[in-house]
């Protein structure tokens, strides 16, 4: 597949708490096909320790 399904876009950041939500969210996308992108990025809010992980899709990557 040339495009992500559901006209999903090929570039993605996924952003959120440091959770098992979160990492469902980063699972899915590598199940559609995206790859991931790069390390992924930690910070605190000063409450929440927050993930951001960027994904592509493989067509890009070439």
């Amino acid at each position: 597949m040339k495009v992500p399904p559901d006209d999903l876009p090929v570039y993605r950041v996924l952003t959120g708490p440091d959770d098992a939500k979160f990492c469902r969210r980063v699972s899915e996308a590598l199940a559609l096909g995206y790859v991931l992108y790069g390390s992924p990025s930690v910070a605190f809010n000063g409450e929440n320790v927050i993930v951001a992980q960027a994904v592509v899709w493989p067509s890009i990557d070439t």
